[in-house]
């Protein structure tokens, strides 16, 4: 019996369905995360609710790297993802937030959880439809995993000092406001994706950036609390340093245009 030969295309094809799993196993290992925090925030434990929505985070940010590096990116791929991060990084946080410092709101402390998870769906809802017409170098709107990781450090941050919820709740209520609020703004956040980040690097930055790994091995829970409160901050500090520079350039146009007039 003569056994069929198989195509070196047909050979592709397998291989790329093969690969395609590789993607959507780590998008798997972020939802599987986000559930995992939903779970221990519901039993009161919350420092590994938040260390697991951190995890969700890298394994968020794996997912896309790799199904870009194999060339297996898909729509299927695209859509799993969002519902992957709408799980993780919108749920989750909500339900630990509430549990861990507004439950002595009642009404106005699960309002305050629910608007984060739907500014978070409304976010990645917009990211899917103008994916591709906007640049890469940054994102419109606080990205969805920055705001959830912002809680989980929190947690984290407060765990360090034995800081309980109930003592800062009223804190962690204007900070979901305004997470929520940065989502579904117009403020834009960079992306880290220039490739100048990578192809040139001063010294000085080199040894930055393994001073500040230095750090976070460190002292994990304060370190990540800094950046990730500094990347939050960035959004709004550079959006009114360009709009003070857009009314200066205005301004400058305006005095050239008059100067102009006057010599004619």
């Amino acid at each position: 019996m003569k056994k069929k030969r198989v195509s070196l295309k047909d050979r592709k094809k397998r291989l790329r369905r093969g690969i395609y799993i590789l993607p959507n196993i780590f998008t798997s290992l972020n939802i599987f995360c986000g559930f995992y925090a939903v779970i221990a925030s519901i039993e009161q434990k919350f420092l590994p609710a938040a260390i697991s929505i951190i995890i969700a985070v890298v394994f968020d940010a794996l997912d896309g790297k790799i199904a870009r590096a194999t060339n297996t990116t898909s729509k299927f791929g695209v859509e799993y993802d969002s519902l992957a991060d709408l799980i993780s990084f919108g749920l989750a946080p909500g339900v630990m937030m509430y549990l861990w410092a507004l439950k002595p709101f009642g009404r106005m402390g699960w309002l305050a959880a629910f608007l984060f998870m739907i500014c978070g769906a409304l976010r990645l809802a917009r990211f899917n439809t103008q994916s591709g017409s906007s640049g890469n170098e940054y994102f419109v709107g606080l990205p969805i995993p920055a705001g959830a990781a912002m809680t989980a450090t929190t947690v984290l941050f407060c765990s360090k000092f034995e800081i309980s919820g109930s003592a800062c709740h009223f804190v962690i209520l204007i900070m979901l406001y305004m997470l929520s609020f940065l989502m579904v703004s117009t403020v834009k956040y960079s992306s880290f994706k220039k490739p100048e980040l990578f192809k040139r690097m001063n010294f000085n930055v080199l040894v930055s950036i393994i001073l500040i790994l230095i750090f976070i091995a460190a002292q994990p829970s304060i370190a990540l609390f800094i950046i990730g409160l500094t990347y939050i901050i960035s959004g709004p500090v550079f959006f009114l340093l360009r709009r003070k520079k857009a009314k200066q350039e205005l301004k400058i146009s305006r005095i050239e245009k008059k100067h102009e007039s006057n010599s004619v």
